[in-house]
């Protein structure tokens, strides 16, 4: 990559986060707003229950229905959440730490959970959808309660057993909700270097800067829009090599191999696509870069490259603008 490519790219990357940089704030705005509802603090203390997060709390008093839990043994009951008598742990007594998970219930009261959800407020997961209705669709969390994802957090329609990437998010009025806008929740500090052939899950497409990888569905990545040739899509997994690791720890990556085995597998795709048009392609290396990659989606240069290599073995013909199979 040249010095010029690299700022282009160091550019569109920077664009991105400046046009996203007041939905960011915003975010952490929601929900440093919503922790100070769900945990009002007392001076001198750091008094908290932190909806979306595990934290290790005390039991404080029992009740036949299950214990009520709080960080302060002064607690006021908007200061206590309720730990359901089904997991209340075998001899729990007052004083007793528990360490547990806050959501909200179906009837959108806080309430404490012994179960390790799938992710925590901040992070990313892969999770499935149990079904769709018309204010969104209800992933799998592994709590009793389903987790929305609201139908303007949806990068793409989905259905039902569809497995999506999603981080999680605090709404305006302190509910836990998914969203498929995981840009700012990708972490930036991978152990990769340039070169590595890495798992990536696409979760975004900008036709101004190119393809939104998640490396590991967790690390940030691009695909520039001069490499992202072909078709990608929201969900599409893909293995993707390394070209530049960003001072701010994001990832340039591409879906081509390196240029010397990249037209192996490109001449093998052209040589199949002339068999399945009867022997002839009808058009050759001249032809609209435009056309060859709706056709096959890589670039002019590529194409260039994969014919001559099949010409040089024999396995081929260009005639009249258009390009034979020798049988």
């Amino acid at each position: 990559m040249t010095n010029r490519e690299k700022s282009i790219s160091y550019l569109s990357f920077q664009s991105k986060e400046t046009a996203d940089s007041k939905t960011q704030e915003g975010t952490k705005n929601t929900i440093r707003a919503a922790a100070a509802v769900c945990a009002p603090s007392q001076k001198g203390r750091n008094n908290m229950l932190e909806l979306g997060k595990k934290q290790v709390l005390r039991v404080l008093k029992r009740q036949d229905f299950g214990v009520y839990l709080s960080d302060d043994p002064k607690a006021g009951k908007d200061q206590q959440v309720l730990l359901p008598a089904k997991q209340v742990p075998e001899g729990a007594e007052i004083g007793t730490p528990v360490e547990v998970f806050l959501y909200r219930d179906s009837s959108d009261r806080l309430i404490a959970t012994t179960k390790t959800p799938r992710l925590v407020l901040g992070d990313t997961a892969v999770l499935r959808v149990k079904e769709t209705t018309r204010i969104g669709a209800f992933l799998d969390w592994g709590l009793e309660k389903d987790l929305l994802l609201p139908f303007h957090e949806q990068t793409c329609k989905v259905g039902k057993n569809d497995e999506v990437l999603v981080a999680l998010y605090m709404d305006k009025s302190s509910r836990l909700c998914a969203t498929m806008k995981v840009y700012h929740y990708l972490q930036t500090d991978s152990p990769y270097s340039v070169g590595d052939m890495v798992r990536g899950r696409v979760y975004e497409l900008s036709k101004n800067f190119g393809v939104f990888v998640a490396v590991d569905d967790k690390y940030s990545a691009l695909i520039p829009r001069k490499d992202a040739q072909g078709e990608f899509h929201p969900g599409q997994i893909l293995t993707v090599r390394i070209t530049q690791v960003r001072e701010d720890g994001k990832l340039t990556v591409t879906a081509k191999q390196k240029a010397y085995l990249q037209m192996d597998t490109d001449a093998e795709r052209i040589e199949e696509a002339i068999r399945e048009e009867g022997g002839v392609l009808p058009f050759d290396d001249k032809a609209d870069p435009e056309l060859i990659n709706r056709r096959f989606g890589i670039s002019k240069a590529a194409f260039k490259r994969a014919v001559g290599h099949l010409l040089k073995e024999g396995k081929i013909r260009l005639e009249d603008g258009q390009i034979y199979l020798k049988e």
